[in-house]
């Protein structure tokens, strides 16, 4: 589909990309892994038309259509939410004009016989055959699903874009690119500004569309779970291996220690040629085997090791004092801004050295509630904090607060006090700022770089009581894995705010999911929360919306002593009246025939496009019957959203 050919990039007369070629098939679902610097977002840019190489070329499908999406934008748009990502339908209007045009130019047209004339009946035949391919009769709901997947709420959906937060317009963008329906997606960081939710969702969508993904992420699970291809850059080259990414390390590990063998074998036979001619150089007998030694040592070619970063974080936190039994007891907290409700009714009780986990969509309240322990903001409620607790605080835009004219040491130093300071040297060069690296402005280190700096103000000081939010944000995969386990063998007690189930895994023994104004306590891993919101999942859930992730508690579940208890218990509620059983069960029956009707529908859709393809199979190329395969995949696809929707508000409706 896209074919990279002797692609070169050069930056200050230094190779980043040396005469590499690949081919990214329809399909592909493509994990580029790299440390950092080597290229993965420039290779991104390049593919989408946004960089030149310094030689080489790509080949491209006539009319393929690419999607980018950058780690970073500048955003200026000033519509409603609906009205921007409506814009992502627009090169429908741009076809639409071009057939207008061309309709009208063969009607003013009287030479029937000219080439001309042939030729406007071939690009309006063209255009029209991928207008009715690309027009979509149920638009709205691809839009309704694509948002509410990514997060919001149909309240947001007239809202002005400017009134949301950076990481909400970049899923905007997000949402524009996916409704677009590129033949190739190219994905720089995606999940920096999702939740879990939002990122099952994604994953979902991506395995489930079809078109070619080639993405960045330091996501270990949202790579497994999505790709099955994996394209490493190392050294100007690229190593590419046809499995997902946790294949992929083992693999990259054998081939690391074949070439270690390799290279060995090859310098020992350096080593012994070069001695052989130094020992005979200068005695005519053997001067036929020394210019014959000579010649072979000029012929071989050298064995380039793959560039092994020695370098590695050491991080261990201070032993943590003795705190109180219960570092932290919330009763009754509630925050409200105004008259939004973040929350309210949370019962809190943190045990000394448990180690918990605060889960939920973006602004459903956690770093308010970390901001509430902190005691930053007023609140409602009573909130104890233990005997002897030393909060040490990671906040999410921890490393945007550092001074950027600042060096790195200079940086610890003039936060460090006592006997620390004997030792900052040594620190730094444990968070892999040794030597020169110290000297550095922090206005020029990487997003990783100035995250591990942040770090470190955690180290100068015993804490027992670690609350940190979004730590793994712009890490590598080998820092977050050093990190996890600096955490894991902390004595004290830790609540970390992350949507990393990787991270996660292990790492907690309990959930605290933020979701509709309450806090709800989940006993357990991330994976036991997970599976308890989703046990069995099935067609209407494999694409969850904010419309189904709703987990109250029924008569069914668990007591309080469950894994999902709510930690703001109430009385049991007021049994409805007749007229409200009445109606529900009504509002019932007809969703219920609703969902059954979209069942019927896809069914039938289904049908169609089987007997399509089995026409596709047996017959010659016939373009009129790859349209109408196209129609009916189209159509398939609008059944399939009517369906989840119908579904999903089945469910909603049954919670209640």
């Amino acid at each position: 589909m896209v074919s990279i050919n002797n692609l070169t990039v050069e930056f200050s007369a230094k190779a980043l990309f040396s005469n590499i070629g690949y081919v990214i098939n329809p399909h592909d679902r493509i994990a580029l892994v790299g440390k950092n610097g080597a290229g993965k977002s420039t290779m991104l840019k390049i593919i989408a038309g946004l960089q030149a190489p310094t030689s080489g070329s790509i080949s491209y499908p006539r009319d393929m259509r690419i999607g980018y999406l950058p780690q970073q934008m500048q955003l200026t748009d000033t519509l409603s939410v609906v009205e921007e990502v409506k814009k992502a339908f627009a090169h429908i209007d741009i076809l639409q004009k071009q057939v207008d045009r061309l309709t009208a130019e063969i009607s003013d047209t009287t030479d029937y016989e000219s080439p001309r004339y042939q030729q406007l009946i071939d690009e309006l035949t063209y255009l029209t055959e991928r207008l009715h391919i690309e027009q979509s009769e149920n638009s709205p709901a691809e839009i309704e699903k694509t948002l509410i997947g990514l997060g919001f709420t149909r309240t947001d959906f007239d809202r002005p874009t400017s009134e949301f937060s950076g990481g909400w317009r970049m899923r905007i963008e997000l949402a524009k690119i996916l409704l677009q329906r590129p033949d190739l997606l190219l994905l720089d960081e995606p999940t920096n500004h999702l939740d879990i939710e939002s990122i099952q969702w994604l994953e979902q969508w991506l395995m489930q569309k079809g078109a070619a993904v080639m993405l960045v992420s330091h996501d270990r699970a949202f790579l497994d779970n999505v790709t099955n291809r994996t394209i490493e850059i190392s050294l100007g080259k690229i190593y590419d291996y046809n499995v997902s990414y946790s294949k992929f390390v083992v693999l990259r590990q054998e081939r690391l220690e074949q070439q270690q063998r390799a290279y060995a074998n090859q310098q020992k036979q350096i080593h012994d040629t070069e001695q052989f001619i130094e020992r005979f150089r200068y005695k005519a007998t053997k001067s036929v085997q020394v210019q014959s030694r000579i010649k072979q040592l000029s012929k071989i070619e050298r064995i380039e090791l793959d560039e092994i970063d020695t370098s590695h974080i050491s991080l261990k936190f201070p032993p943590a004092p003795r705190s109180g039994d219960f570092p932290v007891i919330a009763e009754n907290i509630g925050k409200s801004y105004g008259e939004h409700e973040v929350f309210s009714g949370v019962d809190f009780t943190l045990r000394r050295g448990e180690k918990v986990a605060f889960v939920g969509k973006n602004g459903q309240g956690k770093s308010t509630f970390v901001k509430c322990i902190l005691n930053e903001i007023p609140y409602d409620g009573i909130l104890r904090i233990g005997h002897g607790v030393e909060i040490g605080y990671f906040a999410q835009n921890q490393a945007s607060l550092l001074d950027p004219e600042l060096t790195v040491f200079d940086t610890i130093d003039r936060v460090a006090t006592g006997p620390v300071r004997t030792h900052l040297r040594d620190i730094l060069g444990a968070f892999m700022f040794g030597g020169e690296a110290s000297d550095k402005k922090v206005k020029v280190l990487s997003g990783g770089e100035k995250t591990r700096l942040a770090m470190i103000r955690l180290l100068l000081h015993p804490v027992n009581l670690l609350i940190l939010d979004e730590p793994t944000n712009h890490l590598d995969m080998v820092t977050k894995d050093v990190l996890k386990q600096a955490i894991r063998q902390f004595t004290g007690t830790a609540i970390i705010v992350s949507h990393d189930r990787e991270f996660l895994d292990t790492l907690v023994d309990k959930v605290y999911e933020f979701a509709d104004g309450k806090v709800r306590e989940h006993i357990g891993g991330i994976y036991d929360y997970l599976n308890s919101r989703n046990p069995s999942p099935s067609p209407a859930t494999a694409a969850p919306d904010s419309r189904t992730a709703k987990t109250e508690p029924s008569k069914t579940q668990p007591t309080p002593s469950g894994p999902q208890q709510e930690t703001s218990a109430k009385p049991s509620a007021v049994p409805p009246s007749y007229a409200m059983a009445k109606e529900q069960q009504r509002l019932r029956r007809q969703l219920t025939k609703k969902v059954e009707q979209a069942e019927a529908a896809v069914a039938e859709a289904e049908q169609k496009v089987a007997e399509l393809e089995t026409m596709l199979a047996s017959e010659a190329y016939d373009p009129e019957l790859y349209a109408r395969h196209a129609e009916a995949q189209k159509q398939l696809e609008n059944a399939m959203s009517l369906w989840e929707i119908a579904a999903a508000d089945l469910e909603q409706l049954a919670s209640l």
